[in-house]
């Protein structure tokens, strides 16, 4: 019969064991092969070791690799740009298929979270058909990662905006634009900057690189008439007596920058600067991008990518570890990422 008493604490039922929830969450990075020099930059600038990966390809091409420690429960990020590395014998394909193995043996050994690093996201330009029978390579990419288990990805500068629209797990996008913008505000040039756009699809990052800087920017009309071939027509701003900053996101056979150098020296620029984030230099860049064929004073590029050898004098190559690893840390501690950039690493 009821008396109408809750019971006490030492008369209720412990029908559930207790469990010890003193738990430490484990931050672990690797490099694959095509980015293991910026997972070391990295890894230094996080206060930890780089993980002990196995990775090697066998005589027929295939791709192996095998964690040498323990990854249980841990937020292992993954460093991998899709991208060739000559001194590692990697192409592109190489490396995304070496980043699929490494996010399916991190998901077959219990990793807690696994992050995908890519500061460069190979097939980002096949991000939609420009012609019957394509593919969206793009979004192909994605579904390849997602198939594996990969939790989250960790780009900077993306080619176009929609390639984050083609993942389900969440993407964090990161920008160059600090750190290059910084770059040139130290220069301290002897005549005024003006910041040029290539084409129409880099205004907005034009504009906000010359807000950043303090100057003017101006915008060149572009047609492409086939795929790696660029045709400028004229430039809509003042660039005379001036010294003109080419601001792009790729550098890749450096046919569109070579081109845009030419228009702005014809426009009377006393000198021509460009940068980018993703310096591609595949195929006759390095040839065109010498200052005698170019007439480019200088290059400044990221170091997203590994350079092949036989690099011109007037590139220059400046480090993003300092900034993958803030947001590898900011991850890691559930913290905003878009912090960093003060809300403007989304420039499209």
């Amino acid at each position: 019969m009821s008396t109408g008493e809750e019971p006490t604490v030492e008369e209720r039922p412990q029908s559930v064991t207790a469990i010890d929830q003193d738990y430490t969450k484990k931050l672990m990075v690797f490099g694959g092969r095509a980015s293991m020099d910026l997972a070391q930059k990295i890894s230094r600038h996080l206060g930890v070791a780089l993980g002990d990966v196995t990775l090697k390809t066998f005589s027929n091409g295939e791709v192996y690799c095998r964690y040498e420690e323990s990854i249980r429960g841990a937020d292992v990020f993954l460093v991998q740009s899709t991208a060739a590395n000559d001194a590692a014998g990697m192409t592109p394909n190489d490396a995304l298929v070496e980043l699929l193995a490494m996010i399916d043996a991190a998901q077959g050994a219990s990793a807690h979270r696994i992050i995908a690093v890519m500061p460069w996201y190979g097939y980002a330009r096949q991000d939609k058909k420009s012609a019957p029978r394509e593919p969206i390579t793009a979004r192909l990419v994605a579904q390849c990662l997602e198939s594996v288990g990969v939790d989250r990805i960790l780009t900077m500068d993306l080619h176009a905006g929609q390639v984050q629209g083609f993942f389900h797990v969440p993407l964090d996008h990161m920008t160059a634009m600090p750190m290059l913008t910084q770059w040139f505000t130290d220069q301290h040039f002897d005549s005024d900057l003006v910041i040029v756009s290539p084409d129409a699809g880099r205004v907005k990052t034009a504009r906000n690189f010359a807000r950043k800087v303090g100057t003017h920017w101006a915008v060149m009309e572009k047609e492409r008439p086939a795929q790696q071939v660029a045709e400028i027509g004229y430039i809509v701003g003042d660039v005379k007596d001036k010294t003109a900053v080419l601001v792009d996101d790729m550098i890749d056979t450096a046919g569109t920058l070579c081109a845009a150098a030419r228009t702005v020296l014809d426009e009377g620029a006393k000198r021509v600067i460009a940068c980018a984030t993703h310096g591609v230099f595949s195929g006759p860049a390095y040839e065109r991008l010498g200052y005698e064929n170019s007439g480019i004073e200088k290059i400044v590029v990221t170091d997203t990518m590994p350079q092949r050898p036989g690099a011109p004098d007037n590139i220059t190559v400046i480090s993003a570890s300092q900034t993958l690893a803030d947001s590898i840390r900011r991850i890691f501690t559930d913290d905003s990422v878009s912090e960093i950039f003060a809300g403007e690493n989304q420039l499209f």
